[in-house]
């Protein structure tokens, strides 16, 4: 039984999503902390794997048993799928590693279930390792402390998860019904699919779907889609750029015969992984090749520029040497030309939209904005497609301010998630997509898809926008909504440098309106914001960066305290004047907290923080600095991002409250009332 590929779900745009001369048009997929991470099904992995250890026992996970539950009711007939067998690898070989000699896409070899768009994704995984280390945990094998247990990591929905399994794997007539190494004792393809197949429901759920979908779980970062039916005329530029910032990146052929190798060896209704792109001098000029893979481990392209073909005979001989590996195991070079003929579409991820830096895009960087929010039933479009434009007036807005004026570059990129209550697998039942406005006028541009997610990159001009989310569901889900914008870089000793990460990175004189656009975007429309609303633009704005999320969220009661901190009307809400006051203290302290956490751990250690509270200007004995480590540090006395915001505005406010009400002097005298009001509220 050959592996088959559900073509229908495969292609997330229609032809007219191409690029256009002056804004594109795409479709699909920045990411929650992986030192916060959620435990999927609440199983701990650490806490199991000991458990199963002092009980000498090996792990069986009753949350996906080896029963055809975890298969899939529909994926084979009933005697095929009464007839599977669940072997751990110790039972199939003597010494079985999870790695051997690292990890390449070459591991792979496509088993029964047509899940080729999550191994080209993951072929392209295994080529970038700082991706690579996030999805596959080091402190796991069959050597040590082995259990029959083992965990893996996926982005899903704006976190990270951390999925358990047991080893059992499923077997068909002796051979494996999934992926399968070609190593015989090598098993992180097969552990690892189980993981995501676990997380997706059921293998069943594999079978055909999104290299789109597979690429940003495995790295929670945004994907854009081409069609190369119509390609954009920056299509090399595209390539060129995302193999310099190493992106990830697929593609897709279409057909209706799916699973159908041509005679040109290209398999119709398939996905592939792309591994390279160059430019190369032939006896006829320059020319444009790509690398592709094919997860089945073997089936090559037979034209122009393929193993056997003669253009190599006119390369120089290095360069011959270097690219062209006669083997059969999948991977074959072609021309750009014919890429764009053979193959429907191309895919391209990354944490942030490097893939559209090409140009001159000197002193640019990206910065995201993230939303996660639900859609009721009262703020969806109605029974209809048709209501979708229609609609938006009746969803949340979500503001952001463009500051880079270059016409020719990419500098927005807009990607709406949605969170389908019942799995993973149900997830396109619904339209989405979103309008962008600026500053309240009619609608600019617009975008809706029947998929999970729907992805578009733009040209815009400076100004303030509007993103406004739709849907036809006629039930509440959740969605996240994550706006990438291009600004320019600041030199790290300036006085207007902000945190790449945050939303809007603009010189001093433009953050007035940055935080505006920002206070507006939390204040619902209204005039000022609470606590609650406090707490959720600091999580989802500061906490964007992933050191800074590394010593956990602001709860409600910090948030509730720097609010009473800045509220000098005493009246439980900020203004946005008290809000830009508040502003210019975190950018400020996050500046600091950057340069003294030198090792780029999260938290500052007591020394640290003394250094940090220097800086700012602060007056500290070392009795202070002791209370305060054991006030708003760890156990260990380690202070982490969000802890140390709230650290230093409590302590540069009541340092200038104590001079205010001492008129500068060396001393204080207030009443019982004066400093119980004081110390109460603030």
């Amino acid at each position: 039984m050959e592996a088959s590929h559900t073509q229908e779900r495969s292609t997330m745009l229609n032809p007219s999503s191409a690029l256009r001369s002056e804004e594109g048009w795409q479709t699909a997929g920045t990411t929650g902390s992986l030192r916060n991470l959620k435990r999927f099904n609440n199983q701990d992995f650490s806490h199991l794997r000991a458990l199963c250890l002092s009980q000498g026992r090996l792990f069986e996970d009753d949350t996906f048993p080896a029963h055809i539950s975890s298969i899939g009711a529909s994926l084979l007939p009933e005697d095929q799928l009464q007839q599977i067998e669940w072997r751990r690898p110790t039972e199939l070989r003597r010494n079985p590693c999870l790695i051997m000699d690292g990890v390449s896409r070459f591991d792979i070899i496509q088993g029964l279930i047509g899940d080729c768009w999550v191994l080209a994704a993951l072929g392209s995984l295994t080529m970038q390792k700082r991706f690579l280390e996030n999805v596959l945990p080091k402190d796991q094998g069959f050597q040590s402390d082995y259990a029959g247990i083992f965990h893996f990591r996926f982005w899903q929905f704006g976190d990270w998860m951390d999925v358990v399994i047991d080893d059992r794997l499923p077997f068909l007539n002796g051979s494996y019904l999934s992926v399968h190494p070609r190593t015989s004792n090598e098993f992180w393809p097969s552990l690892l699919e189980k993981a995501y197949a676990k997380l997706r429901g059921s293998y069943q759920n594999l079978h055909g779907g999104y290299i789109s979908d597979a690429l940003v779980d495995f790295t929670g970062g945004v994907q854009l889609q081409f069609s190369l039916k119509k390609p954009p005329p920056d299509l090399q530029e595209i390539l060129k750029a995302a193999g310099k910032s190493r992106c990830m990146m697929g593609c897709s052929t279409s057909g209706q015969m799916r699973n159908t190798e041509l005679r040109n060896g290209i398999v119709q209704g398939h996905a592939y992984t792309v591994t390279g792109a160059v430019k190369i001098r032939s006896k006829n000029g320059w020319e444009h090749i790509i690398r592709i893979w094919n997860p089945w481990g073997r089936g090559e392209w037979k034209g122009p520029w393929s193993d056997n073909s003669p253009e190599w005979n006119y390369v120089e001989p290095q360069i011959k040497e270097d690219l062209c590996i006669k083997k059969d195991d999948g991977e074959f070079w072609m021309s750009c030309e014919d890429f764009c003929e053979q193959f429907s579409w191309l895919c391209i991820c990354n944490s942030t939209p490097t893939f559209l830096d090409f140009g001159d895009q000197r002193g640019m960087t990206w910065s995201v904005d993230r939303h996660i929010d639900l859609w009721s039933n009262s703020l969806s479009t109605g029974r209809n497609n048709s209501s979708l434009a229609g609609a938006v007036s009746k969803n949340p807005k979500y503001f952001f301010e463009v500051t880079s004026n270059a016409p020719q570059s990419y500098n927005v990129v807009i990607s709406l998630i949605q969170k389908h209550a019942e799995g993973m697998q149900d997830a396109q039942t619904s339209r989405i997509g979103f309008s962008i406005t600026k500053e309240n006028s009619k609608v600019l541009k617009q975008d809706f898809s029947l998929t999970r997610d729907v992805t578009n990159y733009f040209t815009l001009s400076p100004g303030t926008y509007a993103v406004i989310p739709a849907t036809t569901a006629r039930q509440d889900f959740e969605f996240v909504l994550r706006i990438f914008l291009k600004n320019e870089c600041y030199n790290e000793n300036s006085d207007s440098q902000i945190s790449p990460m945050l939303p809007t990175v603009v010189p001093r004189q433009n953050q007035d309106s940055s935080y505006k656009a920002i206070f507006l975007r939390y204040a619902k429309q209204g005039s000022s914001i609470d606590a609650s609303q406090l707490r959720q633009l600091l999580n989802e704005v500061l906490l964007q960066d992933e050191m800074a999320s590394l010593g956990g969220k602001f709860s409600f009661d910090s948030c509730r305290g720097i609010l009473a901190l800045m509220d000098t009307n005493a009246n439980g809400r900020l203004t946005l004047q008290e809000f830009g006051s508040l502003w210019q203290k975190l950018t400020k302290y996050m500046d600091i907290f950057r340069r003294e956490d030198k090792n780029n751990s999260g938290f500052l250690d007591i020394y640290e923080l003394k250094s940090a509270i220097q800086t700012s200007g602060l007056a500290i004995n070392e009795q202070i600095l002791h209370l305060v480590s054991l006030r708003f540090g760890d156990v260990t006395r380690r202070i982490g991002f969000s802890d140390f915001m709230c650290c230093m505005l409590r302590l540069e406010t009541m340092t200038y409250a104590f001079q205010n009400l001492a008129n500068g002097g060396p001393q204080l005298f207030v009443t019982a009332m004066e400093w119980l009001t004081l110390v109460m509220y603030i």
